[in-house]
């Protein structure tokens, strides 16, 4: 394969390739007209089941298991293969076309939240859960979900992307981002190794932001990638992974928008709790 050479201005000219090239575009916006529907709860969740869309319906489903009835809320689902996020009333919920985006209607002024750090950081914030009171503790939990934030784009966009959804595979990119990705999964666990979860002995927002990726990664589900990064010798990892996946909670908000897997496993919207029943007694 010849090399490639970049030309002195890069111009939108061809399709880019890969399995995500019928919705990527260099620009953002409306690509046409859609309102989004508006279910009874005080949060309408506009989202895929992908890992970031998962953090927030398991924080959702954690708050209600704690009794926080406000947190009541409706999933619609984005299919975001089909473009559905540049409708134009996604795209005025999140002008960055990406899922999840939340409207939060518990008041008298309705308003979005996007950016999945930022719901479950303000979704924290709102019910005083998931998040610690000490001071020290808090920095830690706080450090760990922005270090999700920070490092899950080269899992996501960097590894998963070369490995599993580009037109050919290219040995560099492979590389270079397995190694980065084989080097978070050891900073996880060295620190699970002496912590029960990331922030300390609680379970807070930043687990249920890093469990999506990288306890996915950890049960091999992640772009099918178990046995290629060997993710079976971060035993910590996979002790935090599967205490996790054990929580009802995580259970169900794994479920919520998801359109792959067994069917069982999917629940394309939640408007009510007695879905999940509902789902159960059709399976």
């Amino acid at each position: 394969m010849s090399e490639y050479i970049p030309p002195s201005v890069w111009t939108w000219d061809k399709a880019s390739g890969g399995k995500f090239a019928n919705i990527n575009r260099p620009i953002s916006g409306a690509t046409h007209e859609k309102d989004l529907p508006v279910g009874q709860h005080p949060f309408q969740l506009y989202s895929l089941a992908t890992p970031n869309g998962v953090k927030v319906t398991v924080m959702l489903e954690e708050l209600l298991a704690a009794g926080h009835t406000g947190a009541e809320y409706d999933a619609w689902l984005i299919r975001i293969n089909e473009g559905e996020q540049f409708g134009s009333g996604f795209v005025a919920v999140n002008p960055n076309s990406k899922i999840p985006a939340l409207m939060d209607r518990s008041g008298p002024v309705p308003f979005r939240v996007f950016e999945s750090g930022a719901i479950l950081l303000h979704l924290a914030n709102k019910f005083n859960a998931f998040m610690p009171t000490d001071p020290i503790a808090k920095a830690e939990c706080l450090s760990w979900l922005f270090w999700q934030m920070g490092s899950a784009p080269y899992l996501g966009g960097g590894f998963g992307h070369f490995y599993a959804y580009a037109p050919y595979k290219m040995e560099y990119p492979i590389n270079r981002f397995a190694m980065e990705v084989k080097r978070q999964m050891d900073v996880l666990d060295k620190r699970l190794a002496n912590n029960r979860y990331l922030a300390g002995d609680e379970y807070t927002i930043a687990d249920i932001a890093v469990w999506p990726w990288y306890g996915n990664l950890a049960m091999g589900i992640q772009y099918d990638a178990g046995e290629f990064l060997q993710v079976q010798d971060y035993t910590h990892v996979q002790r935090w992974t599967k205490e996790i996946a054990q929580r009802p909670a995580a259970q169900r908000g794994r479920m919520v928008n998801r359109v792959t897997g067994k069917p069982e496993s999917q629940l394309h919207e939640r408007h009510d709790a007695s879905d999940f029943q509902t789902k159960v007694q059709k399976s």
